[in-house]
């Protein structure tokens, strides 16, 4: 509802304003420890995607859980709920490497000499209906064009459906999940760590802490307006982590209708990650995103371009989001905003509260006040930071 339209049914009714969330820490991550990234089901789909557009940061590896390869859905919704979930026709993965090949060629995605240089894990539950486990064959057979077979574990015979399964959290391994996660008997959450940032070891090096604290919210509009995100993400930071002794980092992706505005903090605080980053000195960021209808109702990663075309490489709206927030974290310098940019009527901007009028058909950008014309005419507007709008052009 805009503003113009509450204004006349809930006249003197004003909302209170929500407090101030704080900022990302800067420089409490050491670059030359590298990262790794992982994810489920769409953030599965988004972790691979950040792996290869970033593998020089990514140099530990990914793990995905209910994914599948890179540029499955090309561009197409079809293709993504078809083969590259219920996996009802075959994926062409060949022509995936391929194109894969071509983007790195042409500087869209990392050198995949980089790619093959980390080591991958893979989990797929044997009843997972959603991405079912044809999916994963195929993401082990992209992967392993770049890959070598020793540097990719798998893990396949844990009965469970489409969920991030969990040693103590969740309903029993079997049931129906509303939040996705499942008490399967599995820390799933070690066994991927362990093997990107462990040396491949089945564990990561020190024992996980019990009784962690819960990840801290941090404000992301400072890296993005719009595109999915959310204005709120996570990070779980150990105590002994400072820009005077940084540490690791993990960054870990929640799957459809799994963020925190869907089920609050529980893939955050109980997926396992936070309890093995405690004792092994990683910083766990957990970016959030949110629903934005009528292309993502369920609050998914875009790995099929409902967002913007270039999803799958180093110019994704979200890939460069995600980037920003582990630059800040490494201490690097800001990234530019990724900002949101709608191209519509002037008139279509007022009623979406991205513009004023002034009564006699001259309209004026929200927030920052610049003229955009009369009400007839067409602007594009970028959003930067969020409720300042200004004359501008999509990058």
């Amino acid at each position: 509802m805009t503003r113009h339209l509450a204004a006349w049914l809930l006249a003197g009714v004003v909302p209170c304003a929500g407090a101030a969330l704080p900022p990302l820490p800067a420089g409490i991550v050491d670059p030359a420890q590298g990262a790794s990234v992982s994810g489920i089901s769409s953030g599965g789909y988004m972790a691979v995607q950040l792996h290869f557009a970033h593998a020089e940061t990514f140099t530990q590896g990914v793990g995905v859980v209910a994914g599948g390869p890179l540029g499955c859905a090309e561009g197409d919704v079809a293709k993504a709920l078809g083969r590259c979930m219920a996996h009802e026709q075959p994926i062409p993965v060949e022509a995936l490497v391929q194109r894969a090949r071509s983007a790195a060629q042409q500087g869209q995605l990392a050198p995949l000499s980089q790619v093959g240089a980390g080591r991958v894990y893979l989990f797929s539950g044997t009843r997972d209906e959603t991405v079912r486990p044809g999916v994963m064959d195929d993401l082990r057979s992209f992967y392993r064009a770049f890959v070598p077979a020793e540097r990719l574990r798998e893990r396949r015979d844990v009965p469970a459906g489409h969920s991030f399964v969990t040693e103590d959290f969740g309903p029993t391994c079997a049931a129906e999940s509303a939040n996705f996660m499942n008490d399967c008997d599995v820390d799933l959450a070690g066994e991927l760590l362990g093997h990107l940032v462990g040396s491949g070891q089945a564990r990561p090096p020190r024992p996980r802490v019990e009784g962690t604290p819960a990840a801290q919210a941090f404000d992301q509009r400072a890296f993005v307006t719009g595109h999915g995100l959310a204005a709120e993400g996570r990070v779980f930071v150990p105590a002994d982590c400072s820009r005077e002794r940084p540490c690791g980092l993990h960054v870990a992706l929640h799957g459809c209708r799994q963020s925190v505005g869907a089920i609050g903090s529980d893939f955050v605080d109980h997926a396992g990650f936070n309890r093995w980053a405690a004792s092994n000195r990683l910083v766990v960021l957990y970016p959030q995103t949110e629903s934005s209808s009528p292309g993502n109702p369920r609050g998914c990663w875009d790995w099929w371009g409902h967002d913007d075309a270039r999803y799958a490489t180093r110019q994704g709206p979200q890939v460069r989001a995600v980037m920003a927030m582990v630059h800040r974290l490494q201490g690097a310098p800001a990234d530019a905003p990724v900002a949101a940019c709608i191209t519509a009527s002037n008139w279509t901007h007022y009623w979406a509260d991205r513009a004023t009028t002034d009564g006699f058909g001259g309209v004026r950008a929200a927030g920052s006040g610049e003229s955009l014309g009369w009400w007839w005419q067409t602007t594009t507007l970028r959003e930067w930071p969020a409720g300042q709008f200004r004359r501008g052009s999509c990058d």
